[in-house]
Order: structure tokens, then sequence, then C-alpha cells
């Protein structure tokens, strides 16, 4: 900027020519409009030359534009390779200087039936400490720094998965330094000391967060699989933190961590190096649990129970401050869908995004889901429920499709009815319209997650761990536009034959019984049955 001016410059203009128009501006005449007239500067406004070519239509006289194609086939197919021990490497090339590499393991809190309930949450916490190589969590931390690296472990309740993401010429210390932390974890006093004290924070937080969603999924989860596989609780109970120690774990590992439950997936780089560096690090180690015993693997399929949790608990002080969030009840209502691994499994994520959903606080837009069924028919029209939201949860034996919903403790019976009144209206018809609304934005959500190098990664690694194969995006999006009306119906008469899981967090007192509930998902109408109270 010069001084006294006001330092900026319009792109693309010169500062001399800009000087020079604003002079001409300060004279009273401006400087285009004096040199060609009026009706020449009209041309370049927005009446002008073309007045009546709707927004739609193409302008005359401009040349066609040539947009990019999708070939239909995607240039890098997903390669995978199983090595004599039985570990499967799985990868996808990407162009990039980066790549994503990890372990994925079948072992999560589902499989912890036979041991003490909470070992998946520590093994996550103990993840990336010292091990037989790296004396402590900072050197792990400065090797991978050397390459930009990053590191994450996540426990689910099927799978626990060991990522890095770091430079591509970075891949042999990376798969050497994954083998170390996967296999030869040295679980040190220290360690499992600060991990029990990470639990216990982690545990106080979930009980304190203004949004309960975490907490809600973990009960509806308990009461449709009372008691078994993905029903078990994902999180460590209080009463086991202090029970856990070096023993505990390696018993566990010793059945769950070995190669054949295992994949080692990569994004973003050659298939044949990362065979080699899992050949050098992964195939005949030894890892520190030595195990010669027998192996007893947890092979339960999840049997669906359907039932009722419910938490009293005061929810009026959750968010204190200027703004605070209103005393809320939450209620989330599931029935049985399928596993992932069925070919019903593309329907019902269509219905889940047919139903969509959020918080009645959410800002609009195009693709915000908006017209989704949970928005036009529950948030719109009752403006007294705070959030309705759709979530569907699939394994590889079973899935849950569920309806999240809070409103004021006085309201819950007329919320629950609503809910019903949803489950019942998905049986009915489907318009053409929504139903390809659905299509769409699931194919946009996927398609938009899958530019992730994480979220290939992911997708790469838990579809092999499940079936040695991967569909690719063009296989799911086709299968997507495949799904027809009576797919729908035909998947929510099946889902309605089944008895509801219920998970009820907050002020409980106007909560309708679960057989009440249950008659209502029985019903014509979604109705709850009449109740005659003597004294109001």
């Amino acid at each position: 900027g010069q001084p006294g001016g006001s330092g900026r410059r319009r792109p693309g203009l010169p500062g001399h020519k800009m000087a020079a128009n604003m002079v001409r501006f300060r004279g009273g005449a401006w400087g285009p409009v004096r040199r060609f007239g009026l009706a020449a500067y009209r041309k370049y406004s927005s009446g002008g030359s073309c007045p009546n070519v709707p927004l739609t239509s193409p302008l005359p006289g401009v040349p066609k534009p040539v947009f990019a194609t999708v070939d239909g086939q995607e240039k890098f197919e997903t390669k995978v390779t199983t090595l004599e021990n039985g570990l499967r490497i799985a990868s996808q090339n990407k162009f990039g200087q980066f790549c994503t590499v990890g372990v994925l393991i079948n072992s999560g809190s589902r499989h912890e039936a036979k041991y003490l309930s909470g070992i998946s949450h520590f093994l996550e916490k103990l993840a990336f400490s010292s091990t037989a190589q790296f004396g402590s969590k900072d050197e792990i931390l400065l090797t991978l720094e050397k390459h930009g690296g990053i590191c994450d472990c996540q426990a689910s309740r099927d799978t626990t998965m060991y990522a890095v993401s770091a430079d591509a010429k970075g891949l042999d210390t990376v798969v050497n330094l994954l083998a170390d932390v996967v296999l030869q974890p040295r679980l040190s006093d220290e360690e499992i000391e600060m991990t029990r004290m990470a639990v216990q924070f982690e545990l106080e937080d979930l009980n304190m967060r203004p949004d309960p969603e975490p907490l809600l999924t973990e009960m509806i989860h308990a009461a449709a699989y009372r008691e078994n596989t993905v029903g078990l609780n994902r999180f460590c109970p209080v009463e086991n933190i202090e029970k856990m120690d070096r023993k505990v774990l390696h018993s566990y590992l010793q059945n769950y961590y070995t190669p054949d439950r295992m994949v080692l997936a990569g994004v973003g780089i050659e298939h044949e190096q990362l065979v080699e560096c899992a050949r050098k690090y992964l195939l005949g180690v030894d890892p520190v649990w030595k195990s010669d015993k027998p192996k007893q693997v947890d092979k339960s399929v999840a049997q669906y129970t359907g039932g009722i949790i419910k938490l009293e608990k005061d929810m009026s002080d959750v968010s204190l401050g200027p703004t605070p969030i209103p005393e809320l009840t939450h209620i989330m209502i599931g029935l049985e869908s399928c596993s992932f691994l069925e070919e019903d499994f593309i329907p019902f994520a269509v219905l889940n995004m047919m139903m969509g959903g959020g918080g009645s606080f959410s800002a609009g837009g195009p693709g915000k889901g908006m017209f989704t069924r949970l928005y036009l028919n529950v948030l719109n029209r009752h403006h007294w429920m705070y959030n309705a939201t759709s979530y569907h949860h699939s394994y590889e034996d079973t899935g849950l499709l569920c309806i999240h919903a809070s409103a004021d403790p006085r309201q819950v019976r007329e919320m629950v009815e609503i809910i019903t009144r949803e489950f019942i209206l998905m049986a009915g018809a489907v318009g053409e319209v929504e139903l390809e609304r659905a299509k769409t934005q699931l194919k946009s959500m996927l398609m938009m997650n899958l530019e992730s190098r994480p979220v290939i990664f992911e997708d790469v690694g838990r579809q092999v761990l499940a079936t040695n194969t991967r569909k690719l995006p063009h296989e799911l999006c086709s299968l997507i536009g495949n799904v027809k009306p009576n797919d729908i119906e035909r998947v929510v008469a099946k889902m309605l034959r089944n008895k509801p899981a219920v998970a009820a967090l907050g002020d409980l007192m106007e909560l309708p019984t679960y057989e009440h509930i249950q008659a209502a998902l029985s019903s014509k109408d979604g109705r709850l049955p009449r109740m005659y109270r003597l004294f109001r």
C-alpha cells in the first residue's frame, strides 16, 4: 500500500492503473462509462446480453465445458497377499508423498466374555508405549517425527487398529515400529499405573459430557445384546481398573493377537514393498507373551435379545454458563438390522440416510439432510424436540438401527410415541424422490469420505479383515443405485418383527413401560396404548 492509501489492490489491476481510475472517478466521470458510453457499458452488467436465459441452460456463444469423467474403474485395485503364518497384507496405491500404514486385529470388547471386562480399553490406552526396541513413548514419537509421522490406536467392539501416517520413504521404519508395538510391548508397571489413571479420567468424563451419545450407544448395545458379544461393555468398568495387570493382558493377547487374526494395511505405497517389510518384521517373530498353548478363541455369534436399560440421572446441571443446555431426557430405540456381510446391508444404509435427522439447531444448506424424514416429520413439526437422529451400527454377524431423541422430561411419553410412529411409517410407501435423494446422499458421503487417506486405510483394513477382499467404491455405488422401494419395505418388515431395544437416560418419570413401547411397535399406527389416570 502507499502512504494515505487503503493498502488494498484490486486483483489483476496494476497499481498505477487503479490509481488513474480512482482519479477519474474523483473527477466525477467514471472511466469506462466516459470512454465507451452507457449503452456499451450496460452490456457487461447483469441485465445485458442474455436477459431470458434461465440458469439451468448454457449461455449462447459460450464454448461447451469439458468436465472430468469417472471411467468406472479405479486405477489402483486393492492387492491382498497372505503370508505363510496367516497374516494378510492389503494395500492400495495412491499418489502423494505420505502413506498410512497400520495393523488391524480381529480383537475387541466382544471377545472379553471369558476375561476381565475392559482389556481392549486398556490396550488402546497402552498402545505406542515402550517396547523391546524403544525405551519410551517419547522415543517412538521422535522416531516417527523424523519421517513427519503421527500414530494412533483405536479399539472398537470388534476391531483394534494401530495406525501410523508418515512419509512413504520411511516405510521400513514404520513397519518395524508397528511390529514392535503390537508384538513386543513392555507393559511396565509404571505404564499400567498411568493407564489406570487415564481410564479413570475417561470414565468420569463420559458421565459428565453434555452430549450423552457415547453413553447411550453403550446402553443400547447392552440392552439389545444382553451380556453377549457386542453387548459387552466397551469401556473398562470402574471395579476392574485396579485388577488390570501384565498377566491379565498377556493371557488375552496370546489368544487374540495372532497373525491369522491380523491385517497389515497400507495406503499410498507399493504392494511389493509392503510385503517385503512384512516378511522382514512380522514373519517368524515371537511375541513377548510366548504362547505354546492351544488357542481359546471366542467364536460366539451375537444373540439379539432386545430389552430396556434405564439410567435415572439428574441432567439439570450438565452444562452451566451463560447459555446452558436445558434439562433433557434422552431416549434411544433400536431394532435388529443385519450384518455388513448380508445383501440387505445396502438397503439398511439407504434407509438410515432416508431417516437422517440431527439436532434442532443444525445449520441448513444443501446436502445437510434437511429433507430427511426425521427433519420433515419430527423436528419441523414438534418444536419442543431437541434432537432426533438415526444411527446404523453394523457388525459381521448382526446390526442395529436406532433413533436417538431428546426433549424436556415432561414430554417424554409424547416423544417416544413420535419415534415409534416413525418406525411404523418406515414400513409404508417410500417416495421415489426421497429414495433417490437418500441414495445420492449416501453415494456422495461415501465418495467424499474416501477422499481421505486414513479413511481409505480403515476401509481397506476392515473389509480385508472381514472378507479377505475389498469392494471398490464404484461397486458399492452401483449396489446403492440398485436399491428399489420394495427393498426398503422388505427390510423394514423383517426388522419390525423383532423386539425393540431401549436405552433411557435422565429424568424418566414420564417414560412409558417397555411393554407399551413394544405394543406401539407392533401396532398399525405406532401409537402407545392409552393410559387412564384417576388423578391428573
